[in-house]
């Protein structure tokens, strides 16, 4: 008999423990916890969690956000799950992510698999440890070098994500999307997750780290200008970025990608794909 119920932090070591034994698809889950804990608030990173229970274990959890994104870790009876933790927050759905089944069953569920969608996307799934890692060339022998952003380097650099979020979530062009994808950014650079590739003087690729904790990072917000691309710097960011990682004690990376020449990028850097992950954002 499964059973359903809000966790607090009475639950943390419970629930850390059932996310690291998914750790690859658990990512967001575990970062935002590491920010802001169970109890709810309407800000960044803030969630109302909702955990399944088969016979007193831990066997699922969803966490409804505070922009509405519905996040999932839900093996079995994702249905009823997700109607719990919507009935727990009682706010209004804007979106799912987590594995890929288990996004169309919630999203099913809560009868929302009619709702048009701004976004909606079956991503490739992939991970690598990172000992690894295959570095480029053009990193190795300093015909590009990464660095940390430096303060001038900003506004160019929120261009850049304001464009990547335009072209890859579908956002519109408009005010709010610069503000969110500048928060985006802002946070990454002041976390330390965000490094920019140099070639001759010039910043030509950007790399983030969507999510960071100390075991495993998951990459996020890499972008190329358009005329830059397919030389290989964004290859050159992503490795620098996954060799700071692992300078700070994490052993593996995660990454989601639809784009198939992104995809070769990673697979010539070590990742190899492992399933399959969804990301709905509604209208």
């Amino acid at each position: 008999m499964i059973q359903f119920r809000s966790l607090a932090a009475s639950d943390e070591s419970e629930v850390i423990a059932f996310l690291l034994a998914h750790r690859d698809t658990s990512m967001f889950l575990r970062s935002n916890l590491s920010r802001s804990g169970f109890a709810y608030r309407p800000e960044p990173f803030y969630a109302n969690y909702t955990g399944a229970y088969r016979n007193l274990e831990l066997v699922g959890v969803a966490a409804h956000c505070w922009n509405g994104m519905l996040i999932l870790q839900a093996p079995e009876n994702t249905g009823e799950l997700v109607q719990a933790c919507v009935r727990n927050s009682g706010r209004e759905v804007m979106g799912f992510t987590g594995p890929l089944e288990q996004v169309r069953a919630a999203r099913k569920a809560l009868g929302l698999d009619g709702t048009p969608a701004v976004m909606e996307d079956d991503e490739g799934f992939y991970g690598l440890n990172l000992h690894e890692l295959v570095v480029p060339e053009m990193l190795r022998n300093g015909t590009v070098t990464v660095r940390p952003p430096t303060p001038e380097e900003r506004d160019l650099l929120c261009d850049w994500r304001f464009a990547y979020d335009m072209e890859t979530l579908n956002s519109p062009d408009a005010p709010e999307t610069r503000q969110r994808s500048t928060a985006m950014l802002d946070r990454q650079i002041a976390d330390r997750n965000a490094w920019v590739a140099i070639r001759d003087g010039q910043p030509v690729s950007l790399s983030a780290f969507n999510a960071a904790l100390p075991d495993i990072v998951q990459l996020g917000g890499i972008y190329t200008p358009a005329e830059l691309r397919g030389r290989g710097y964004a290859r050159a960011a992503v490795a620098a970025s996954l060799l700071a990682a692992q300078e700070r004690g994490a052993t593996r990376a995660v990454l989601f990608t639809s784009n198939r020449s992104a995809a070769r990028s990673y697979e010539a850097l070590g990742f190899r794909r492992l399933g399959d992950y969804g990301l709905v954002l509604l209208r």
